[in-house]
């Protein structure tokens, strides 16, 4: 796929755009600039910086990215409207804004929809016509290359298809490289789609592209059908994002067409930085990763039941639709009460663990993981102390101190102040330590006093970061006193793992999460435990 050959496959992204339209996300103009380097990284044709005649932030964008965005694949794209009614497109300003833009690119929407022309823009059929058909000759002839977004095309074309066909005659006529297919509403299907992206090739011999919102939840199924009835431009977001309920996901578009349709569009090796790009945008957005979307997500070649487990563990094939490192992730095996001897040995392999020939210890393991699952842990979104229950078993319990006792207080003040106060007793090294901390919570306290006791023995303690706690009540029949979850979040400021701990008592169970979590960070460091 080369952009600057006006006869190859596209593939446009419109993340800047479309997708800064989704609730809740705001991009400034440095964040829209990385978000360009990254899509570049992963090489798509054409990126849409924006509307640089609708707002100073989009015109500031396109100034700036004169200077100092420098792309190696993709050609930047103004977007912007059609002249307004009865005017001329060499004077109208929106259009002059997309000169100004400096890009080479030009992506004009334009109504497709008869009942939008006379409602929406009060103007009359013929001078809807006349606005794209003025519009496109301007720019074409002032040397931009210009596409045609048919706004509302697929519902226009329901409406009036003859109105909706001619709107793309004239923008080809006129001189549009590719006219998009809008499906605007979202609500188109794939066969309805399909139907009509090969009647109007046929019909007006145009070069078509499309644009799907999600509303139907088919915005991928219908971009790729389009594709397969002659599309050769597609449009979508980065993770999916836009309006409602979102644009057709890029990143699942571009790794249908290759691994499915057999269609190369991006550079060689590209396919394999998806994940890694569309968490990079994410944080960018400061959005949380969708762990099930399709092909990037967390959990998309997660396995969790046992039945295929066993047959992964065979071939993992025969339950992952392609090779998880096609597209930069990798396959996990979810550890819970649904699973089996497969699943243990596979979780055992991905962590440095051989147990193919340890049939009793994986026994013991399965029994051991479904018994504490059903009273209230969970070991999928635990996996560091499953690891450390799995080593247990396998290789002896090993650990870096014997506690003694906990205790904590929490005292309100005279002055209303609330203070936790924590004392741990342990012995490490052969050495008993008692701490005492205070903490903004009895948490806090209990992670401070266990840290003092143990930083002079291990001084890499001081490098772990308690980053995330979690509760959850199991049983809420029973109150107040319900059996609690915990799940603490680590980092060590390059990885994070988590830990779980279940009691009645939220401070016990706190404390199981923490031990935990100082225990595999110890580890992971290399220190010497001791046998337990």
């Amino acid at each position: 796929m080369q952009p600057d050959d006006p006869d190859s496959f596209h593939v446009y992204d419109t993340t800047l755009r479309d997708g800064t339209q989704q609730e809740g996300l705001s991009l400034s103009v440095g964040d829209k600039i990385a978000i360009a380097r990254h899509l570049d990284e992963i090489g798509v044709g054409f990126i849409e910086g924006g509307w640089p005649g609708s707002n100073p932030k989009d015109a500031e964008f396109f100034r700036r990215a004169r200077t100092e965005l420098r792309l190696d694949h993709a050609v930047l794209t103004a977007f912007g409207a059609t002249r307004r009614a009865r005017t001329v497109a060499a004077d109208d300003t929106q259009v002059a804004a997309l000169r100004e833009a400096g890009t080479d690119v030009v992506c004009l929407v334009a109504k497709s929809d008869l009942r939008h022309v006379e409602r929406a823009l009060r103007t009359t059929p013929t001078e809807n016509l006349a606005m794209i058909r003025d519009t496109v000759a301007h720019l074409h002839a002032e040397g931009k290359r210009v596409f045609v977004d048919a706004e509302h095309f697929f519902d226009g074309y329901r409406a009036d298809t003859d109105y909706a066909l001619e709107v793309v005659r004239v923008a080809a006529e006129a001189g549009a490289e590719v006219v998009v297919l809008c499906d605007t509403n979202g609500g188109m299907l794939p066969t309805r789609i399909g139907d009509v992206v090969s009647a109007v090739r046929d019909i007006t011999g145009a070069r078509l592209g499309i644009h799907c919102h999600n509303d139907t939840a088919c915005a991928v199924a219908n971009t790729l059908v389009a594709v397969e009835a002659g599309a050769i431009h597609v449009q979508g977001t980065a993770n999916g994002y836009g309006e409602r309920c979102g644009n057709a996901d890029l990143f699942s578009v571009v790794a249908g067409l290759e691994t499915k349709l057999g269609r190369r569009v991006l550079p060689p090796g590209r396919l394999r930085e998806l994940v890694r790009v569309s968490h990079a945008i994410d944080e960018i957005t400061n959005s949380a990763p969708d762990p099930h979307r399709a092909y990037v997500g967390a959990s998309a070649f997660a396995h969790k039941a046992g039945l295929h487990a066993s047959a992964v563990k065979v071939d993992p094939d025969m339950y992952q639709h392609i090779d998880p490192a096609e597209v930069g992730n990798d396959m996990r095996m979810l550890v819970s009460e649904l699973a089996g001897r497969a699943t243990i040995e596979l979780k055992g392999r991905e962590l440095g663990l051989d147990l193919s020939d340890q049939r009793e210890a994986l026994g013991r393991v399965v029994d051991l993981v479904k018994e504490r699952e059903a009273i209230g842990y969970t070991y999928e979104a635990a996996e560091a102390s499953f690891e450390l229950l799995l080593r247990d078993e396998v290789e002896g319990a090993q650990r870096f101190f014997t506690l003694e006792s906990w205790r904590v207080i929490v005292e309100r003040r005279p002055d209303g102040q609330v203070v936790s106060e924590a004392t741990v007793k342990l012995v490490s090294r052969g050495v008993r330590h008692v701490s005492t901390a205070e903490g903004n919570g009895p948490v806090n306290a209990l992670d401070r006093a266990l840290r003092e006791a143990l930083e002079k023995g291990y001084p890499g303690l001081v490098d772990l970061d308690l980053v995330d706690y979690k509760v959850r009540i199991l049983d809420g029949r029973s109150g107040t006193g319900a059996v609690t979850r915990v799940l603490v979040g680590t980092s060590d400021g390059r990885d994070r793992w988590d830990t779980v701990g279940v009691d009645e008592n939220i401070i016990a169970a706190s404390w199981e999460a923490l031990q935990d979590a100082v225990t595999y960070g110890l580890r992971r460091q290399g220190e010497e435990s001791i046998p337990k």
